[in-house]
């Protein structure tokens, strides 16, 4: 399976702070990595520096073979990335903010309408496309922009707190489009989550930070086993407090 993510030995500090230590994972083609931690533990840092927004201060990843350090053009044109609280032009309607969207993308019209019609289907917001985005609640803008975020179909997809504020069924809905994603077009993600149980129904792999270190890491089902665990919450108040 191809590598989309090849996380090196990277770092980052903030003044006499240091946010992340020497951190190194991988993740491949159509794979979800999740990473876990209480607040500042070191995760958006990390979503930061492989988009590019922070450069590391020690260290390097590749993604899908560029550099962040060396070639950080060529890496923001493999990637999307999602922020926490990240919004849409709310005086457009659904519909030509996804055309808008794809424009930026693509040149070709044929590419710019595969790419629409890629994002009308990802966010399954129907007639309400037609609408505009003030007009719709938290979970419908949230589908919205992750469909922005994947159909330009990059090699890797960086969400930081996908389903954030969202209510239990719009929360599923997020988690769905996710797993589909990877699956049906291959698309790597890395997504920061305070949902334990998202991490365990939606991640093929997950780390647990603190103090801008990995204190564990492997699929769900090894980090249950390993140690001893029924939920992933158990596993995180065990490695967090015994570390």
């Amino acid at each position: 399976m191809e590598l989309a993510l090849d996380v090196q030995h990277i770092a980052k500090s903030y003044g006499k702070k240091q946010a992340v230590k020497d951190v190194s994972f991988q993740i491949h083609q159509g794979e979800i990595f999740g990473l876990m931690g209480m607040n500042g533990a070191g995760k958006t840092t990390i979503l930061r520096m492989l988009a590019t927004l922070l450069r590391p201060d020690s260290g390097d990843a590749f993604i899908a073979g560029n550099s962040i350090v060396q070639t950080p053009e060529k890496v923001r044109a493999c990637i999307t990335y999602l922020p926490d609280e990240a919004g849409a032009y709310r005086t457009m309607t659904g519909k030509n903010y996804l055309q808008f969207i794809a424009g930026l993308y693509f040149k070709d019209e044929k590419q710019q309408k595969e790419c629409f019609s890629l994002g009308e289907e990802i966010c399954g917001l129907g007639d309400a496309l037609q609408q505009k985005i003030n007009t719709y609640s938290r979970g419908m803008t949230r589908k919205l922009v992750l469909a922005r975020t994947v159909m330009p179909r990059p090699k890797l997809a960086i969400l930081d707190e996908p389903t954030s504020g969202l209510d239990v069924l719009n929360s599923l809905d997020i988690r769905k489009i996710i797993r589909q994603c990877a699956e049906q077009y291959g698309t790597a993600f890395l997504l920061s989550s305070h949902h334990m149980q998202e991490v365990a129904t939606t991640a093929h792999k997950a780390a647990i930070m603190k103090d801008g270190v990995f204190l564990a890491e492997g699929s769900p089902q090894e980090l249950l086993q390993q140690y001893q665990a029924e939920t992933l919450e158990e596993v995180f108040e065990k490695v967090v407090r015994n570390s």
